[in-house]
């Protein structure tokens, strides 16, 4: 009979306007192809970590960011990776006023960066059992792997890290993009120094370095939009 539960032409319809707003947001959220983008996403935030702690490790200077949470680590007794992400959890809360959208990528950059740079520097070996080769070995390393990180999880398109959304609110907002990335990291690396973080040579040849690098590779690790 029409209208009884067992007429298929009463059971709901797999196109149904309910089920056409979830592929819809999905696809918002993580758009085609899902798989290629997860794994780009995941090992380019995973390899930023790595390539942090290789930096950190090589005890010649950090980056801008771990210099801050490296000064923050020393006096509070809290790991540089769990700084890097309570510092990531409170830069989204500036995306607020500045009128950024994080994507699926601005929230795994939070958590998955600081476990990557904890747990990479609980098993790299001490390189000062190397000397000085061996610390200059790492912090050449640690340049290169986060230059291909930054290519991979910009590759993704999945949504900017938290430190960059600042940088391009900041950017909407009348700065360019050389002043605002200019000035956010020279306040964190002053204010890391400060604090006791590691800066030297190692911060000035990432500073040099990381953006002809990225340069490079970004484009290279850049996903194919299906057509």
């Amino acid at each position: 009979m029409p209208g009884s539960p067992t007429n298929p032409a009463s059971r709901p319809s797999s196109s149904s306007p309910r089920s056409g707003r979830a592929a819809a947001l999905l696809d918002t959220v993580l758009p085609r192809p899902r798989l290629s983008r997860l794994v780009r996403l995941f090992a380019g935030l995973h390899l930023f970590g790595a390539g942090g702690a290789l930096l950190i490790a090589a005890d010649l200077g950090s980056s801008p960011w771990d210099v801050l949470h490296q000064g923050l680590s020393r006096h509070t007794g809290l790991s540089v990776g769990t700084w890097s992400i309570i510092i990531g959890a409170l830069l989204m809360l500036l995306w607020i006023p500045l009128r950024q959208r994080p994507g699926l990528g601005t929230v795994s950059n939070v958590v998955v960066v600081g476990l990557s740079v904890d747990a990479t520097l609980w098993w790299l070996p001490d390189p000062e059992a190397g000397g000085l080769p061996l610390r200059a070995g790492y912090l050449a390393a640690g340049i290169v792997v986060t230059a291909v990180a930054t290519g991979c999880y910009i590759g993704a398109r999945l949504g900017p890290g938290p430190r960059d959304g600042l940088m391009t609110g900041l950017a909407a907002r009348g700065l360019s993009i050389r002043a605002a990335r200019t000035g956010i990291e020279v306040s964190v690396v002053v204010l890391g120094f400060l604090l006791g973080g590691t800066v030297g040579l190692g911060t000035l040849a990432f500073a040099l370095a990381i953006g002809p690098l990225a340069q490079v590779f970004i484009p290279r690790m850049r996903l194919r939009e299906p057509e």
